[in-house]
């Protein structure tokens, strides 16, 4: 029998037949690596299973019995199949019944006599205690392979694709079983380096984490896989790191006489947090290294000042800098403001957006390149406006694709870049996904902000009272925002549109003037509506959440957010900030449509809070990484076991050992290494670590 290698072909293994390769081949699975690494979803402790309830569970249990009878039934148009299981040992005194709904095919697979093991919460139902939709086995305890699903902690895998559970729990023990020849190497180096007592051999955890002997080492393998998944992550953030430390550079640090002027200027004082990013800033600017830094703070933090400080001081070593926003919205709110700044300190700025025309407000600026030049990703084809490009300054860089941004970058020559975001991130995501960027925070807002009112409202019962609040604000002279999920009404979605309300709100709020604002209004008219609320021409903008970032109407102080609760609460919290922003009391009404009491503990989270922090964990635990910041740019969708929500701990080790690994090897091109560079490539064996 040939050895077990990473490498060997799923179709080629003696315990998978052809049908069963098949079927693993179409979920992923193609070599040995692949199939260990296709981890249980759960385990069931089938050395003892739970006594037949009595009475419903509020949890679901794993039961063992025969079944006594099996029956088709129709409720209405409504097919259903139930089977009724006895345990053995009550005398036939405790009974649950299992009940599947329009799934035809399952009597075909259950019959009288058939011993099965069930998994699923009972429920009363009449007299009768029942479990609908259970997971099931059918199980023979005469079988010579009945060790392999039977008196053991037994592993239960997710099914995709018609495979069978017994089949695939059979070959994933016989594969399992041939570990220990050292054919799978190490990923993690110095085994027991990183704690005192050793750690848990590779092989040896990849055996357990599918058929473990006992609790305890169950845990230790699932925790030694969940650090290879870590260290993977590490270690690509390490090198591209260090990659990039290794750069050539240049400087791009001015004396700071225009940043004296600017800061003279201004009516009011900086934060301590403004200042102390601007100092991180400017020491990465006066380096012969490329500065690759993230800003992040909370809305109304002051990011842009921060932004326009390090733009002076590039600026004023002769570079040029250029500033990228993700909506023509923000692009022309960045515009407005480093105008404002910049021109009297004799600044020339440009704008760049892909359908913008010329207007009084913002002339379109033909005369000699731009010392600063703003825009969309329409950056990306300005490249004969980028003469000397030393600083680039990201907003909301999370909503660019890598790519996109590396575009830019490569229109100057190893150019300092600054990300920033509004979007609070958690302690373990900032290791984990911006691992490879030094990070400064804006932990403090500035003075002089209105307080913000959050409150959660039921949408229907309280709508005459909003309307009369909102008008009352109006009449004080002040501006609202109205945000809807939808453009326009859809039949899939139960959920509101600024299309569908924007004529109620004209007629509710007559005499003041509402305008409506979406994603599909036009480039041009778009910016005609934008300036006239920020000239309060208009009284209230209904709109989606294009105006979730880069509008700042000190002035507006009342938003409303229907549906609410089909927003994420970093979301919500985004939407929140463009009210505040001068000093009037505002208020954010959070609309839900016929709450339920996960929606209002998951609203109330906004009632009780302001810190951006403290809301962006919430919504990590809610929501999961991949769905905050998008798998796809967020380098997290590998992780099968690994938690970032509970195992920074874990995380931080990972990230200390891959830090120690790429500076003894920045390369990874030492033997011990060379393993580890094919798999952070994607094209070797990583144990399905980066699958």
């Amino acid at each position: 029998m040939p050895p077990l290698l990473p490498e060997t072909p799923v179709a080629e293994l003696q315990a998978v037949d052809k049908r069963l390769a098949a079927k693993l081949e179409k979920i992923g699975c193609r070599t040995a690596a692949d199939l260990l690494a296709y981890y249980p979803r759960r385990y069931e402790d089938r050395s003892q299973f739970s006594a037949f309830p009595a009475n419903e569970t509020g949890r679901a249990v794993c039961l063992r019995g025969e079944v006594i009878d099996t029956a088709k039934r129709f409720f209405g148009r409504r097919r259903f199949f139930e089977a009724t299981v006895e345990d053995a040992d009550s005398g036939g005194l405790n009974r649950v019944t299992l009940r599947w709904f329009n799934m035809a095919f399952i009597h075909k697979l259950i019959a009288v006599g058939h011993q099965i093991i069930v998994y699923g919460k009972v429920k009363q139902s009449g007299k009768r205690l029942v479990i609908d939709h259970p997971e099931f086995e059918i199980i023979d305890p005469r079988c010579e392979e009945s060790s392999i699903h039977l008196g053991r902690i037994t592993p239960v895998y997710p099914l995709k694709e018609g495979i069978n559970q017994r089949l695939l729990r059979t070959a994933l023990f016989k594969i399992s079983s041939e570990l220990g020849t050292g054919n799978f190497p190490e990923i993690l180096p110095c085994p027991g380096a990183l704690q005192k007592k050793p750690r848990l051999p590779r092989e040896q955890a990849l055996r357990a984490i599918h058929f473990p002997e006992t609790e305890t080492q169950l845990a230790e393998a699932r925790r030694v896989l969940a650090l290879e998944e870590f260290f993977i992550l590490q270690l690509k953030v390490a090198q591209r790191r260090a990659r990039h430390a290794a750069l050539p550079g240049a400087v791009h640090c001015g004396p700071g006489e225009l940043l004296k002027q600017l800061i003279a200027s201004l009516p009011f004082e900086m934060t301590g947090a403004q200042s102390r990013c601007i100092t991180e800033i400017r020491a990465d600017l006066a380096a012969a290294r490329p500065m690759n830094r993230l800003l992040q703070g909370d809305v109304g933090s002051g990011k842009t000042l921060v932004a326009v400080s390090a733009i002076l001081l590039a600026v004023e070593s002769g570079c040029q800098a250029a500033l990228m926003a993700p909506t023509q919205i923000l692009a022309e709110q960045h515009y407005l403001v480093l105008s404002r700044w910049l021109e009297p300190l004799g600044i020339r700025i440009g704008l760049r957006t892909a359908t913008r025309k010329e207007n009084e407000e913002m002339p379109l600026f033909e005369d000699s390149a731009p010392q600063v030049l703003v825009g969309t990703h329409a950056l990306f084809y300005s490249s004969g406006e980028f003469e000397n490009l030393g600083l680039i300054v990201i907003d909301e860089q999370h909503k660019f694709g890598v790519t996109q941004r590396g575009r830019l970058i490569g229109q100057g020559v190893c150019p300092d870049v600054l990300v920033m975001t509004a979007t609070p991130i958690p302690r373990t995501l900032t290791l984990t996904v911006y691992g490879d960027l030094d990070v400064s925070v804006l932990d403090e807002l500035p003075a002089g902000r209105g307080k913000i009112v959050t409150a959660v409202r039921a949408a229907g019962k309280d709508q005459q009272k909003a309307i009369g609040f909102l008008k009352e604000e109006l009449e004080k002279g002040r501006q609202a925002y109205i945000v809807y999920p939808l453009v326009e009404d859809s039949e899939k979605l139960k959920a509101q549109s600024v299309e569908g309300e924007f004529k109620a709100w004209v007629k509710s709020l007559a005499p003041f003037k509402c305008s409506l604002l979406h994603g599909r209004v036009a480039a041009d008219e778009k910016e005609i509506i934008m300036r006239d609320f920020r000239a309060a021409k208009t009284d209230v903008l209904v709109a989606t959440t294009v105006i979730e970032v880069g509008v700042d109407v000190a002035n507006a102080n009342i938003m409303y957010i229907y549906n609410a609760e089909r927003f994420g609460l970093a979301q919500l919290h985004q939407l929140r900030g463009r009210i505040g922003r001068g000093t009037h009391k505002s208020y954010c009404v959070l609309m839900a449509d016929k709450p339920t009491t996960e929606t209002s503990e998951k609203l109330q989270v906004l009632e009780n809070s302001s810190d951006g922090f403290e809301i962006a964990e919430a919504d990590l635990a809610l929501r999961g990484p991949g769905e905050l910041l998008g798998t796809a740019q967020s380098g997290i969708s590998g992780l099968k076991l690994g938690d970032l929500l509970t195992e920074s701990a874990l995380v931080q080790q990972a990230r200390d050992l891959a830090r120690q690994v790429i500076r003894d090897d920045a390369d990874l091109e030492k033997s011990e290494h060379i393993h580890l560079q094919s798999i952070i490539d994607g094209g070797g064996d990583g144990g399905g670590v980066l699958a």
